[in-house]
């Protein structure tokens, strides 16, 4: 599908090919001499008449240049016009960016380039505060630190988080947004109700300069109706399991237009173990939305989730169907190099849940024991102490990234590491592109393979 390969983000090959993808978009550059903007971007999209001031510059170059990269993404998805979006939510990280994503935001910070609508940042390629952190290329922590510096130039609220929904900026039923970020989009269409296609990092850009974003896809009613139906007959607990039912059905569907809706008396998941599932539906499925009969909000009826239409296929999932998926990541050998508590961020819920289960252990010497949460939770760890019970018990716990997008692969040559433990299926789908041989298990195990240094 052709939005799928425009959005996706997850293998190291598509990495490697960011700064090509960053010039390209921008390649529409400023207009020729005598010529006018709307004469340089031929287009049928119906723009008003601050859209139509906005691309003759009169609110300047920088909103005049993301417009014009708007409409050529509208026009690609064949959008009648723009919608005004309440909030944006940008992934800039500087592996993603690379050396020319740095240069571009630097220049349209140069060029007074500013967020007119509230705009968060999402994880980066470092920890803010402690470059080197994991033995990473201090070359990440100075990128990030100039990426950072940019943003904030430009306005942006710098929380550095996957999961701005639970800490920031939780949007309502309805509400158009312009976010990037997987995790963020699927929780804010399917648990909200609100309306926001995956935006690559120039298109979230883009919408925070211009507060709008072309309307096509998830923002439109037709697109947001369940296709599939998902009959659940297994009882997932803890966000291990969770996240392999996500990843199972995401994995199976394959297919950004194809919206699921899940039905079965299995158990309600807590905030957490439900963030971990859509994310890890939408990492594996391309998938932007799902409904839940009984829990979301457009979905207070089979009827009302598939707007009376019958559905085109059915799944059926049972206990068995989601332990044989979390077998299939078994790494070769059993020793475990790094466990990893991430993808999504952790709550502070969650982190005062993971110094509990480390309390009096202290992890093997020959393992890696990380998690990652956001800034603002790890100052409330710190707080409360949680921070401290884990840095006593030889777990890392770093801010304002995620492990997948702090260069993983330069870890593998330069540290030996090849396996690595999580509960995250999120994780396991995105690192065995990085070099890494993956073990999906539920949280108790992860655990014990970092005190053990064996995957169980």
């Amino acid at each position: 599908m052709p939005l799928r390969a425009a959005i996706s983000h997850s293998g190291r090959s598509i990495r490697r090919r960011t700064d090509r993808h960053w010039q390209n978009l921008f390649a529409c550059g400023e207009p020729a001499r005598g010529q006018s903007p709307m004469e340089q971007i031929p287009n049928a999209m119906r723009l008003n008449s601050q859209e139509q001031a906005m691309l003759a510059g009169e609110s300047g170059q920088a909103a005049q240049l993301a417009l014009q990269l708007q409409i050529k993404v509208g026009d690609f998805f064949g959008a009648e016009d723009m919608v005004p979006v309440r909030s944006a939510h940008l992934a800039a990280d500087a592996e993603s960016l690379r050396d020319f994503g740095v240069q571009y935001l630097r220049s349209i910070a140069d060029r007074d380039g500013r967020f007119k609508i509230p705009t968060t940042i999402n994880a980066g390629a470092a920890d803010p505060d402690r470059p080197g952190v994991i033995g990473q290329r201090r070359v990440w922590h100075s990128r990030t630190r100039d990426i950072n510096a940019a943003l904030d130039a430009m306005g942006a609220h710098m929380c550095l988080t996957c999961v701005n929904y639970q800490l920031l900026d939780q949007p309502h039923l309805g509400e158009h947004l312009a976010w990037g970020d997987t995790g963020t989009v699927i929780w804010a269409n399917s648990i909200c109700g609100a309306r926001s296609n995956f935006e690559a990092g120039p298109a979230a850009l883009c919408a925070g300069i211009t507060g709008r974003t072309p309307r096509y896809g998830m923002h439109l009613d037709v697109n947001r109706r369940a296709e599939v139906l998902v009959r659940v007959s297994a009882r997932p607990r803890g966000r291990g399991q969770w996240s392999a039912l996500g990843g199972l059905v995401g994995r199976e569907l394959n297919d950004y237009w194809r919206v699921p809706c899940f039905v079965g008396d299995f158990g309600s998941p807590s905030p957490d173990e439900l963030k971990f599932f859509g994310a890890a539906l939408a990492s594996f499925g391309s998938t932007p939305m799902f409904h839940w009969v009984g829990l979301t909000p457009e979905a207070p009826s089979l009827e009302a989730a598939f707007g009376s239409a019958s559905p085109k296929r059915t799944l059926d999932v049972d206990d068995a169907a989601i332990a044989g998926f979390m077998r299939e990541f078994t790494p070769d050998s059993d020793a475990a190099d790094v466990v990893a508590f991430s993808a999504p961020q952790l709550s502070p819920q969650e982190i005062a849940d993971l110094a509990a289960r480390f309390r009096g252990r202290r992890v093997s010497d020959r393992v890696l024991c990380l998690a990652t949460t956001s800034p603002m939770a790890r100052l409330e760890a710190e707080r409360l102490g949680h921070a401290g019970t884990l840095a006593g018990s030889g777990v890392e716990l770093i801010a304002g990234t995620c492990f997948y997008v702090m260069a993983p692969h330069e870890l593998v040559s330069s540290r030996g590491f090849r396996t690595i433990v999580t509960d995250s299926a999120k994780l396991a789908n995105i690192i065995s592109g990085y070099g890494y041989q993956p073990a999906l298990r539920g949280t108790d195990d992860c655990v014990d393979a970092a005190i053990t240094g064996k995957i169980p």
